[in-house]
């Protein structure tokens, strides 16, 4: 897996080059130069989209125990972002890192787990609903292409992946088995979650070492209070139709305005489609490609949609960097701490 990454990245960097070298880099930084400083304004601006996030974050681990306070599930978050987006580990270890925090706040291991897995689940789910609409904007504008059979049919095998995730999640018992497999294929007999040692004791038997039996509850709680859901998904649509503005603006700073519809369409496809190609690290590439081909759609330039790419990630680096030296920051006083 670490060569396959290695490997993705360097193609990704290497395709990223090429399609600077082939539209024009005088044209690009002559469009970025056009533009200048106001471009920053979109660092702050992207506290915008996760600070909706975070809201729907937070009515979920409500449910299961006092959450911490927003600063800090908004903290939590950027961290979040920051290692899925900037560090090679397949937009997943965003998660891991993110239990592990909630969990060093405070909140129990399984709680902080359920409420990071059911969070993500319905991260899908606002996802679908995002790109569904970005389809529904592009159809509309376009008046239908063929270009977008292939994305039609990807929505309904998405719709019907989601719904099994879904299944297996609100019914099955799917990390109590994860546990039972683990434990028949290296013996475990007791393990971490979250960073805190779970001990076998009379009340953890029936849970077993790991804990997959209360996290398998913990979860299902969560999905059977359809409410909480249903506020959750809306939070969390609100932001990623926020996080549109980013390309509204930039684009208009960049001399080449689009409508709002037409921004939301244009995030939403190029976010399906680095969504799907995640064990590409920070999408290298993979965003260039899927802006320059569904900016056509709305008249825009191949040079200007390579400009718009590097713009979004100037905001990744600059929003994300100072997340993950206050991780690092944290963690080192943690490690302190714990020696004296």
């Amino acid at each position: 897996m670490k060569l396959a990454a290695q490997i993705a990245f360097a193609l990704g960097i290497a395709l990223m080059v090429v399609l600077v070298v082939r539209e024009g880099g005088p044209a690009i930084l002559t469009l970025l130069a056009g533009a200048g400083w106001v471009l920053l304004l979109l660092v702050p601006l992207h506290a915008l989209p996760i600070g909706l996030d975070v809201l729907g974050w937070r009515t979920l681990i409500e449910r299961l125990t006092r959450s911490p306070r927003l600063p800090r599930l908004f903290w939590i978050a950027t961290v979040r972002e920051a290692v899925n987006q900037l560090l090679p580990v397949a937009s997943i270890g965003g998660e891991i890192v993110g239990i592990g925090l909630l969990a060093s706040r405070g909140v129990e291991g399984t709680m902080a787990a359920g409420s990071v897995v059911v969070e993500v689940l319905l991260t899908l789910v606002s996802q679908y609903l995002f790109v569904t609409l970005g389809v529904v904007l592009v159809l509309k504008a376009t008046h239908g292409t063929e270009a977008l059979d292939g994305l039609v049919l990807g929505l309904a095998i998405a719709l019907a992946a989601i719904a099994t995730l879904v299944a297996l999640l609100r019914y099955g018992s799917v990390f109590e088995r994860l546990e039972h497999w683990v434990e028949r294929m290296i013996g475990v007999s007791r393990g971490l979650l979250a960073g805190r040692e779970l001990e076998p004791s009379s009340e953890r038997d029936s849970s077993g070492p790991l804990g997959g039996q209360r996290l398998d509850v913990a979860i299902r709680e969560l999905c059977a209070a359809r409410g909480s859901l249903a506020i959750t998904v809306f939070w969390q649509l609100s932001g990623f139709i926020a996080g549109s503005l980013e390309v509204f603006l930039a684009l208009r700073w960049l001399g080449h305005p689009i409508d709002f519809d037409a921004s939301i369409a244009l995030e939403s496809l190029t976010l399906a489609v680095r969504q799907f190609a995640f064990l590409i690290p920070a999408g290298l590439g993979v965003q260039e490609v899927s802006l320059i081909g569904f900016g056509s759609l709305f008249g825009l330039p191949p040079d200007v949609s390579v400009t718009l790419s590097l713009v979004k990630r100037m905001r990744e680096i600059l929003f994300g960097v100072p997340a993950l030296a206050s991780w690092q920051w944290a963690q080192g006083w943690r490690g302190l701490a714990r020696k004296t």
